[in-house]
């Protein structure tokens, strides 16, 4: 029996498109963010008792989704009927819609597909009326991945865009990302994923995808972080196509309707039954069969010739289009501005493919892909690291297999386009190798091209320009030795024995340099004074540990440690390049996604950092004073970016020769001993760049 389920079945599936939650934003007015807090469980949850209904109906909801993955679906949509009457009964709207997109689960996993896109728009229906966009833009989600089931990518994608873009209007108000109860089929970051996946192979939009693909990264640092803000650029979203428009407008036409009968349908639901007056129970009556009316009308309009057409049209003109101008356009304009021909690269890791989207400053965006399995692709990672810290091992076997997957499906596009600087914003465990030390067959792709990484174009600044004149604040931890337990492991760590030297060789390259050694270099002396230079030096431990992102950690030259989340306290707006020049990934010998890589580089810069440089293993630690002192000297005495002065360095180490650098005013042969046996990758590949590389 169910006497309240279908109370909302209007909800129309027109709240496809309810006005104002669809449409592209425009940059030139802020985006204002509607949360209604009265409907945050957090809160609710401290002001009743335990035992009450709220939390019976979360007890019921937990219960049914183990029932679902037992594969009981009728045990687990008769307990979330019983919560569903709970809801109703005591008017727990947004524990309702939670609810409703749950049995919607249970209906899609029962193949009852018409059932469960009745359920997931009743749920709609609701978060539009609380105004809740984060669990408005999963419910969005879940519509998505019905319609993908049933190989209807046009709707899919269709949806995907809208939980996308309630998602980063969301954004804005960070702390409204935490309310994430288990009433999804997939993750939001498996929607932008997917929407990616759709936009580049089903209707061919390159710009778009690649908009899906700068956004999911600012969602997985959502994901891994938390409260992680978004900006006017991410909020923008991604737009609906002028082939869509017609279907929008229709539906929105709907939804007028729909809101006002479900706004007095409400009112009067908040009438016990009993005191309910015959008028009453039959106006209740008639906004049901209207309702229904509605949605009935919108199941047929979907599926009509009309709407089939319109895909039709959407697959036509897909290459012509170019959709996201405004923000494709503002890449273009940072790349333009650059000082060397740029260009954007970003790889999406597909269960069966490698998709690569390359973004330059005066055509459109190219799409390659390459049939790579992920599981081929991560094996081949992993030997490359192995081989890449391992001296006696030859690195160029995995690095050869990995330029022809991720770099030579683009080469005549780089070629044609001049490209000096590769800008990058890897994906997955691409995260844990370093695209300098790719190789071609005759060299390393350093030897080609300076590598920048990025977390995602939406959140940074190309083009701010450094200070001319450099103040070094450098530190090390050069002897004793301390544990560091990361959850149930310990790890030991020593003095480096070159850090002295490292931090010495610094200070007689650039006069002045603050210089704190051992003791000295404690977390209550040393950061007060970070934002007083404008680079930061350590010569230290540091790790990023998959997991949380507690357990990544930098080690004080006296045994104290901040982790990756206590970073971010750190306000360095006056520094242009934090250096971490002995830190590693993979500790422990697992790889996860990157996350915690991804989170390194943004929590640097929400300092106001510019860019830091960081290692992907750990470095033997002379290799690495004479990478440094390499860098060092290019950029003091020559006007190279950032990301150029390394990559001149680790050529210096390649080739054994001193480097050569370029000033305005002619040319300047530094002289540097080298030492040609640094030559393998492991002494000069871990280092990359991430942020603003000039």
């Amino acid at each position: 029996m169910r006497p309240h389920f279908y109370y909302f079945s209007f909800v129309i599936a027109s709240l496809l498109l309810f006005p104002g939650f669809g449409t592209a934003l425009s940059a030139k007015k802020p985006v204002k963010l509607n949360i209604a807090p009265q409907y945050n469980y957090g809160k609710m949850a401290q002001a009743l008792p335990e035992k009450n209904s709220q939390s019976e109906v979360k007890r019921l909801n937990a219960e049914a989704i183990k029932l679902l993955g037992a594969n009981r679906s009728e045990q687990a949509l008769q307990t979330l009927q019983k919560a569903l009457l709970l809801t109703t009964d005591t008017g727990q709207r947004w524990w309702e819609a939670v609810t409703l997109n749950n049995i919607g689960r249970v209906y899609q996993k029962q193949g009852q597909y018409s059932q469960a896109l009745k359920s997931y728009e009743q749920a709609l229906l609701i978060n539009r009326e609380l105004g809740d966009r984060v669990q408005l833009g999963k419910t969005y989600s879940n519509i998505g991945y019905l319609f993908d089931i049933q190989n209807r990518p046009d709707l899919a994608v269709f949806f995907y865009k809208h939980c996308l873009i309630n998602r980063e209007i969301s954004r804005l108000v960070p702390a409204a990302l935490e309310v994430d109860p288990d009433a999804y089929s997939i993750t939001v970051a498996q929607t932008y994923r997917t929407l990616a996946e759709r936009l580049l192979r089903a209707q061919r939009q390159i710009s778009q995808a690649q908009r899906a693909m700068d956004l999911l990264k600012v969602e997985e640092l959502q994901q891994y972080l938390l409260n992680v803000p978004g900006n006017q650029r991410t909020a923008k979203g991604i737009e609906i196509s002028p082939e869509e428009t017609p279907t929008k407008e229709k539906l929105d036409q709907t939804l007028d309707n729909a809101v006002v009968l479900g706004k007095e349908l409400t009112k009067l639901r908040q009438i016990s039954p009993e005191r309910r007056s015959p008028q009453q129970k039959q106006r209740i009556a008639q906004l049901v069969t209207n309702q229904q009316q509605l949605l009935d009308r919108f199941n047929d309009f979907i599926n009509s010739p009309q709407v089939r057409s319109q895909v039709e049209q959407i697959n036509r003109t897909a290459r012509r289009q170019n959709l996201d101008l405004e923000s494709l356009n503002e890449i273009r304009d940072n790349l333009a501005r650059l000082p060397q021909k740029a260009v954007l690269v970003y790889p999406l890791v597909l269960p069966d493919s490698l998709e690569l989207v390359l973004v330059t400053a005066d055509s459109p965006p190219i799409h390659r892909s390459v049939a790579v399995k992920r599981e081929n692709l991560n094996q081949t990672i992993s030997a490359f690291r192995q081989a890449l810290q391992t001296p006696s091992q030859n690195a160029k076997k995995p690095g050869r297999q990995l330029y022809d997957w991720l770099i030579k499906p683009i080469e005549n596009d780089l070629k044609q386009a001049g490209t000096q600087t590769i800008i990058y914003a890897p994906d997955e465990q691409l995260r844990y190798v370093p695209l300098a030390a790719l190789y071609d067959g005759t060299q390393w792709l350093v030897q080609r091209y300076s590598i920048n990484h990025i977390t995602a174009a939406s959140l940074t600044n190309f083009n701010t320009q450094p200070e001319s004149k450099l103040r070094v604040l450098a530190a090390a931890f050069t002897k004793g030795n301390y544990e560091v337990r990361v959850g149930n492991r310990k790890f030991a760590f020593s003095g480096l024995p070159f850090a002295a030297q490292e931090v010495q060789s610094l200070a007689t390259i650039i006069p002045g340099t603050k210089k704190i050694l051992d003791d000295a270099f404690s977390l209550a002396a040393t950061v007060p004074q970070l934002d007083d230079y404008t680079v930061v030096h350590f010569a230290t431990h540091a790790a990023f540990v998959t997991g949380r992102p507690e357990n990544s950690f930098i080690l004080f030259g006296n045994g104290d440690r901040i982790n990756l989340r206590d970073v971010a306290n750190w306000s360095l707006p006056r520094v242009e390049l934090v250096v971490l020049s002995a830190c590693e990934t993979g500790l422990g010998g697992k790889l996860g996604s990157g996350e915690e890589i991804l989170g390194f580089g943004y929590q640097m810069q929400k300092t106001g950092a510019r860019a830091a440089i960081a290692s992907l293993w750990a470095v033997d630690d002379g290799g690495t004073e004479t990478l440094m002192t390499a860098f060092y000297t290019l950029l003091n005495s020559s006007k190279l970016p950032k990301s150029e002065a390394l990559r001149q360095a680790q050529i210096a180490l390649i080739t054994g020769k001193s480097p050569t650098s370029k000033q305005q005013n002619g040319s300047n042969n530094i002289s540097l001993a080298v030492d040609g046996s640094l030559n393998h990758p492991y002494y000069w590949a871990p280092f990359i760049l991430i942020g603003n590389g000039l």
